[in-house]
């Protein structure tokens, strides 16, 4: 992708916090990604306001369904995450003092 140098007008406490956070360097990136996101809720926003006028608004029913459906993602991700992690811990060393000779 190609750059350019722009100017733009910042709070100086809110230009000074994320350089703090991102470090040196950081800043621009930090700045671009901020921008992406911004333009991803817009295109989004706009998504949902085609589908809206194409087939209504999302009922009080399919917006809990969907969120039951999220938390069960969510809750399956988080078993495969933990077993993921269990699949490449250490194994614990054998105690052969525990052995019957």
């Amino acid at each position: 992708m190609t750059t350019k140098k722009y100017t733009v007008t910042l709070p100086e406490e809110l230009a000074e916090a994320i350089r703090a956070d991102v470090g040196p360097g950081g800043f621009s990136r930090y700045v671009a990604q901020a921008i992406e996101r911004k333009r991803e809720q817009e295109r989004l926003g706009e998504a949902i306001d085609w589908w809206e006028s194409e087939y209504g608004p999302v009922s009080e029913a399919e917006m809990a369904e969907a969120a039951a459906e999220r938390q069960d993602i969510e809750r399956r991700h988080a078993e495969l995450s933990r077993e993921s992690d269990q699949e490449g811990a250490p194994k614990p060393a054998r105690d052969d003092s525990q052995r019957a000779a």
